[in-house]
């Protein structure tokens, strides 16, 4: 192909329309393209369009796979919560397994099990939620004993926020609107290409930060859009509506299984309070394969 030129072999996935592509990278240890590179691929307009590229290597430490991931903006997230079902299905195609089947996936976040359930559903055991301030990370003033900030106020863009911080091996703040407010957010009125990038880039935030902001329907219902760290605005966010289950009910606004509606559609969420662990429940599905040629 050519010097500074690669060949990439891919498989489009799409979860809840958050969509990667998927490079089979088995034969090698590190990712088989550089993240610059990636975004090109990532670019909608001269490349195929993605969310992200994410890279399946050998496992380690007993795990099936490794999960290495680079976003649109050639980043890389510790890992993906609508991704690593995307990676799932992948796997279970290359394997050619039908029926349920159950894998552990190493991430930059630890290890991650998810379950391909034989409707075609994808199961995954996010584990339990980091809640301390100094592990998210984030410099925000701990508004309980046990270290977490919940319901702390931030400004932002003239306007002081209410956020509740949680870490899904990735960083997220929650918000369910302003401090004082009378009513909660309309999530259909947010200007989030004005607003997100300001959560982002937040002094408070050393490593950036995934922003969720969340309609409260009903205690089994909420409603969410998300400024993705790395990618912007998307369709879903696996590790964000993990997150903002969690925070909702840390913040007294739902009980621990809710539906979460995100823009592409639901995810089943649960909060399990017998192991402290969250659990993710929705769908991922190929749409096109192909080659692409991309320049350094």
């Amino acid at each position: 192909m050519g010097v500074g030129k690669a060949k990439v072999e891919f498989v489009k996935y799409q979860g809840l329309g958050n969509d990667f592509l998927l490079v089979d990278n088995r034969d090698r240890s590190e990712p088989s393209i550089s993240p610059e590179q990636a975004a090109k691929l990532c670019d909608r307009n001269f490349g195929v369009g993605g969310d992200g590229v994410i890279f399946v290597l050998p496992g380690k430490d007993g795990a099936d796979y490794t999960m290495r991931i680079y976003n649109s903006d050639s980043s890389e997230p510790e890992m993906c919560g609508n991704g690593i079902r995307c990676m799932a299905k992948f796997v279970a195609d290359l394997e050619q397994a039908s029926g349920s089947k159950a894998y552990t996936i190493n991430t930059l976040a630890g290890p991650i099990k998810p379950v391909l359930r034989d409707d075609g559903q994808v199961v995954v055991d996010m584990g339990p939620p980091i809640l301390k301030a100094a592990d998210i990370p984030t410099t925000l003033k701990p508004t309980r004993e046990d270290g977490s900030v919940v319901a702390a106020p931030l400004e932002v863009d003239g306007l002081t926020w209410a956020v509740t911080c949680v870490s899904m091996g990735n960083p997220h703040c929650i918000t369910f609107g302003c401090v004082g407010a009378e009513e909660g957010l309309k999530v259909s009125e947010i200007p989030l290409a004005h607003i997100g990038p300001l959560f982002e880039r937040n002094a408070v935030f050393p490593a950036r930060i995934n922003t969720e902001f969340v309609e409260v329907v009903s205690r089994t219902r909420l409603k969410m859009r998300v400024w993705e760290r790395g990618a912007g605005p998307t369709l879903a966010c696996g590790t964000g509506a993990c997150a903002l289950l969690v925070a909702a009910v840390l913040e007294g606004r739902a009980e621990r299984t809710c539906t979460v509606e995100l823009p592409g559609g639901p995810l089943e969420i649960e909060w399990r309070e017998s192991d402290n662990r969250v659990y993710m429940t929705g769908p991922a599905e190929a749409v096109f394969e192909g080659i692409a040629q991309v320049n350094d």
